[in-house]
C-alpha cells in the first residue's frame, strides 16, 4: 500500500511537543498510521496503536494528580469532570492541528487524499501515542512538561470563572479579618424531579442576607451566592 509523504521525513531532526527523540525508529513508529502497513498483523507492532494505549494512560494520570494537586477541595466526581474537559479528542485533535502534527502522520495515500490527515480521531490517537513514545524514551518527567505546556494553560478557557474562582474562600476569608462570625449557607428552594433539581441557596452573615443564587448542586448555589455577597460588599463594604 502507497505511503503518504511524510515516510520520506528524517526523524532525527523533527522536534515535535517540545521533544526530541533520541530513537528516530519510536518516534517513526508514533507516527505510523495503521493505513500505512500493509499486512494487517504486522499494523499491530508497526502502528502506533499501542503507543497511543499506554500514551492515553500516561496522559490520564499526569492529568489527574496535576488537578488533584490544583483543586484540593474538588470532590471525585468535580475532578472527573474538569480531567474530562481536557483529556477528550476535541481538545486533543486541537492542539495536534495547532501544532501541525497532522502533516507528520505517516499514512496511506488513500487515507490522507480522504481527510485522514484532519481527522479529529486520528490526530487525538496520535498525540496519545506520541505522549507514549515520550515516556518511553524519557520518563513521566518529560510527559509531564508536555502536560504543563500543551494542556493545562487551556484549563482557564475551558472553565467558567466561578469554577475557577474559590468565591466561598474568598467570602470567608474578606468577613473572619473582621474578627466575626462565619458566613451560613443555607438552601431556600428546590425545584425539579429528582434527576433534575435546581437549588436556591442564600448565604447570611450575622442574620443579614448577603447574597443568593440558584445552581444544580448545592455547592454551585452556593459559590453563586458567594459571589454576589462579595460584589455587594465591595459596593458598600462593612
Amino acid at each position: 500500500m502507497p505511503k503518504d509523504k511524510p515516510h520520506n521525513l528524517d526523524f532525527t531532526s523533527v522536534e515535535i511537543l517540545g521533544h526530541r527523540f533520541r530513537d528516530p525508529n519510536l518516534l517513526r513508529r508514533a507516527l505510523t498510521h495503521r493505513s500505512a502497513i500493509k499486512d494487517g498483523e504486522a499494523a499491530v507492532t508497526a502502528s502506533n496503536e499501542r503507543l497511543e494505549f499506554l500514551g492515553d494512560a500516561v496522559l490520564g494520570m499526569v492529568v489527574c494528580e496535576r488537578l488533584f494537586q490544583r483543586f484540593p477541595d474538588r470532590s471525585e466526581g468535580e475532578l472527573t469532570r474538569l480531567k474530562a474537559l481536557l483529556v477528550n479528542e476535541s481538545t486533543l485533535s486541537r492542539l495536534a492541528r495547532e501544532t501541525g502534527l497532522g502533516e507528520l502522520i505517516i499514512m496511506s495515500v488513500e487515507a490522507a487524499e480522504s481527510g485522514g490527515r484532519q481527522k479529529s480521531s486520528i490526530l487525538a490517537d496520535t498525540f496519545e501515542s506520541l505522549l507514549g513514545a515520550i515516556y518511553l524514551e524519557s520518563g513521566l518527567t518529560a510527559v509531564s512538561g508536555v502536560v504543563d505546556e500543551y494542556l493545562l494553560p487551556r484549563l482557564e478557557a475551558l472553565l467558567s470563572d466561578e469554577e475557577i474562582r474559590n468565591y466561598k474562600g474568598e467570602l470567608q476569608e474578606l468577613l473572619q479579618a473582621t474578627g466575626e462570625e462565619q458566613p451560613r449557607y443555607e438552601v431556600t428552594e428546590k425545584v425539579g424531579p429528582d434527576h433534575d433539581k435546581r437549588f436556591r441557596v442564600a448565604v447570611f452573615w450575622k442574620d443579614e442576607r448577603l447574597g443568593g443564587g440558584w445552581g444544580t448542586s448545592k455547592k454551585q448555589a452556593e459559590q453563586r451566592a458567594a459571589r454576589q455577597a462579595l460584589e455587594k460588599l465591595k459596593r458598600s463594604p462593612h
